[in-house]
């Protein structure tokens, strides 16, 4: 990747191709990014590498023309570097607060949950692990996504892929327990091996630590060495 240059969106409109770094806003999905960049360019072969939820900001690299669309899988097989932000006490199906609540603790229960007691489940996380993949997400099970089945309703979450991935690193950021309003809150940044569901880790980091939990913000960072420093807001 160290020999492409990156482009600014008026240089891809006049050349009618390119490498373009977003920082996408939350609530635009993926796709909502590359239709956009579509009718900027007029360029109809256009893809993206790495999807984000729409929940999530960040770094999304956007490649326009058939010329680099054929480096998609180069982008997509980098490490990637996240912040996120939690909340402890409640679950969702989704794993975010996008989702549905399925399980809730009392808060006498939630308020009991130290700082030393998440950092010591984080360790057991680091390292290469086997992640369940979210019922909300794009794998496809026998060629359907699967977040079209779990819309429906028609998903067994036992039955969910499962998949190997290494978390390089995982550091806890920030601690909150507001007894005022009742919640327990932390911020996290963590290096993942390309396939690492964020989600994912959180949610199992909750079930680890007996009282669930849920993603609130998520932010990635980087993509290999790409920085979302670099990125533009489309």
């Amino acid at each position: 990747m160290n020999d492409i240059k990156f482009s600014t969106l008026e240089e891809v409109k006049q050349n009618q191709k390119g490498v373009l770094l977003i920082d996408k806003d939350v609530d635009w999905t993926s796709h909502d990014v590359v239709a956009k960049v579509r009718g900027i360019t007029g360029v109809r072969r256009i893809g993206h590498a790495g999807t984000l939820d729409p929940l999530a900001t960040g770094l999304l690299i956007v490649l326009v023309s058939r010329e680099f669309t054929k480096l998609q899988d180069q982008f997509m097989k980098q490490d990637k570097e996240y912040e996120v932000e939690a909340k402890f006490g409640l679950t969702t199906d989704s794993y975010d607060s996008m989702g549905n609540i399925v399980d809730t603790v009392d808060w006498e229960e939630i308020k009991e949950l130290t700082e030393e007691e998440v950092r010591h489940a984080m360790k057991e996380f680091v390292g290469e692990i086997e992640q369940t993949v979210p019922a909300f997400s794009a794998v496809k099970v026998k060629g359907k996504k699967l977040y079209e089945k779990a819309r429906k309703g028609k998903i067994d979450l036992a039955t969910l892929p499962k998949r190997m991935v290494t978390i390089y690193d995982f550091k806890l950021l920030d601690f909150k327990s507001d007894s005022k309003e009742k919640s327990v809150t932390a911020k996290f940044s963590t290096k993942v091996s390309s396939g690492t569901y964020i989600r994912s880790l959180i949610h199992d980091l909750g079930q680890k630590l007996k009282i669930g939990a849920h993603v609130t913000a998520l932010r990635r960072t980087s993509i290999g060495e790409i920085r979302v420093d670099l990125a533009s807001k489309l």
